[in-house]
């Protein structure tokens, strides 16, 4: 989007050569220094840079005769000078990451909401196990698609506006699930209000697409690691809310849940109208749409994130019923249980996205498809052997590599774009801007997919279960799928890496020489 700071009709000129967020003065003018300052980024200086206010805000004409109203745009975004980083950049763009994580965070969490409701229907539901696994599909299902138009809201209205409004939706699938909660219920009912969930999926995409605009490339890896992983937490929390529910009040409690985060989710809404920005530089782009879609590494990566994130989601929704029917736990020693894999799954994505950042995403990526293989052929044994406690370790093992292989291929699709752009002979603010511009439409792509990914798992575990009454053949699919992942990353991103260096070191000529020193995907 191309619209003004939602101050007033402003030159040109104004809006390159200082930030501005906000509403400012009636008059139009500009605060007096051109040093940019956190406070001009959100407010001016006669107002506090946190405080809401009631004014309506004069209409920003853009050159191109669209208007934006409301305060809290910033005009210019720099992220990769490191100047403006130093002084302005990184104060805003974590106050913008903090808020995004809590958002975020409640949107996972009602996302999930099934995977503990489930928990509580007893034999008076008279639903069956293939039912209930179907039930926590549907909004894995409906988040996937979500996430596509989510990404492309928050450069429509603004991210700042964007998460206000997406956390407020969250209040329709919570209170609904209130009033369907309870035996009697048809299960079409229940069904459309589990589809209703899939909107706390969506508000994934639009978050990390927010936060990938306000962070430099250097920092990329680790920033959207915690923004994921903080709304990643969603899933345990949650499912440690059901444990305590069950635990003190009992299977026939459910409705407790929801009383946790109807408030929660105003909460969520109300600290991001008052302390989140809109970035103004970002702007949807039809062309960069098509052109990520065109893009083979977009598909490539949405195979190795349906290996990753569609793993932590699908595992995280179905977990706790594998262990009731799997291994006849109650609801209760069910719920103890569930959480652990993905908290330990969401709390160690950041560390997934900080190695990558390190020493590349496509070698972390590589080497934990490896491990998930490894930690998969311990669960088949243990799903076989119907041990318990082998069980755990191998379907807790999973949940933490998920969380690492989150972290690193979500580092790749950035650097993967600027590294793209670089080989076009594109340099600079040149290179940069193109790879945000086709990184920022992949992500939907590529969550939408990835998401997609939790459908099949729980598809495959219904399945499973119906055919055999065991979870092990659909534990043996998703080793071959695994399998598929690490050869894709090792054949794509890793091996012409390996070749180049091959090629340079035997002295093979100038051109040889000059792929050495090109940017390679294994870095990314």
């Amino acid at each position: 989007m191309t619209a003004e700071a939602a101050a007033g009709t402003r030159s040109d000129s104004s809006s390159d050569s200082s930030i501005e967020g906000g509403i400012e003065s009636g008059s139009g003018g500009r605060n007096g220094s051109d040093r940019p300052d956190e406070n001009r980024t959100s407010r001016p200086t006669s107002v506090p840079a946190s405080a809401p206010t009631s004014d309506p805000a004069p209409v920003g004409t853009t050159p191109g005769g669209r208007t934006r109203r409301g305060g809290r745009w910033i005009e210019r975004w720099e992220p990769e000078d490191e100047t403006f980083w130093a002084e302005t950049g990184a104060r805003v763009a974590r106050r913008n990451l903090a808020f995004s994580v809590l958002s975020e965070h409640v949107g996972f969490s009602i996302w999930s909401l099934w995977s503990v409701m489930v928990l509580f229907m007893g034999p008076e539901y008279g639903f069956d196990p293939a039912g209930k696994f179907f039930l926590v599909a549907i909004p894995t299902l409906v988040g996937g698609v979500l996430r596509v138009p989510y990404t492309f809201a928050v450069a429509r209205f603004g991210g700042r506006n964007w998460t206000v409004i997406s956390a407020l939706t969250l209040l329709v699938p919570a209170t609904a699930a209130a009033v369907v909660m309870k035996p009697g219920t048809s299960y079409t009912t229940f069904m459309v209000v589990a589809a209703l969930a899939g909107v706390g999926g969506g508000n994934f995409a639009s978050s990390m697409t927010n936060i990938n605009s306000f962070y430099p490339l250097r920092k990329k890896g680790w920033a959207l690691g915690l923004n994921a992983g903080g709304g990643n937490i969603g899933v345990p929390v949650i499912q440690l809310l059901g444990l305590l529910v069950i635990g003190t009040a009992g299977a026939a409690q459910p409705r407790l849940v929801l009383a946790v985060y109807l408030p929660l989710i105003v909460v969520a809404a109300v600290l991001a109208a008052l302390f989140m920005d809109n970035l103004a530089p970002v702007r949807n782009d039809t062309g960069a749409a098509l052109d990520a879609a065109r893009e083979p590494h977009t598909w490539v990566m949405s195979l190795l994130y349906i290996g990753t994130f569609g793993s932590f989601i699908g595992y995280s929704f179905a977990f706790g019923l594998v262990l009731q029917i799997q291994f006849a736990r109650t609801p209760l020693q069910a719920a103890s249980l569930t959480f652990i894999g993905p908290l330990l799954g969401s709390m160690v994505r950041p560390v997934g996205g900080r190695l990558a950042d390190r020493f590349g995403g496509a070698r972390i990526t590589l080497g934990n498809f490896l491990a998930m293989a490894l930690a998969t052929t311990v669960v088949i044994y243990a799903s076989a052997a119907r041990s318990l406690p082998v069980f755990l370790v191998g379907f807790i093992a999973l949940f933490v590599l998920t969380g690492l292989g989150n972290g690193s291929t979500y580092k790749m699709i950035p650097g993967i774009f600027q590294a793209q752009a670089v080989r076009r002979g594109l340099t600079g603010e040149a290179a940069e801007a193109s790879g945000r511009r086709l990184s920022g439409a992949a992500m939907g792509l590529i969550g939408a997919v990835g998401a997609l990914g939790g459908l099949a798992i729980n598809l495959a575990f219904r399945q499973s279960f119906l055919t055999t009454g065991s979870g092990t053949p659909a534990f043996v699919s998703f080793l071959v799928c695994y399998a598929v992942c690490t050869v894709v990353t090792w054949a794509v991103y890793l091996r012409p890496a390996a070749r180049a260096r091959r090629t340079a070191r035997a002295g093979a000529g100038e051109a040889a020489a000059d792929a050495e020193r090109r940017p390679v995907h294994a870095e990314v």
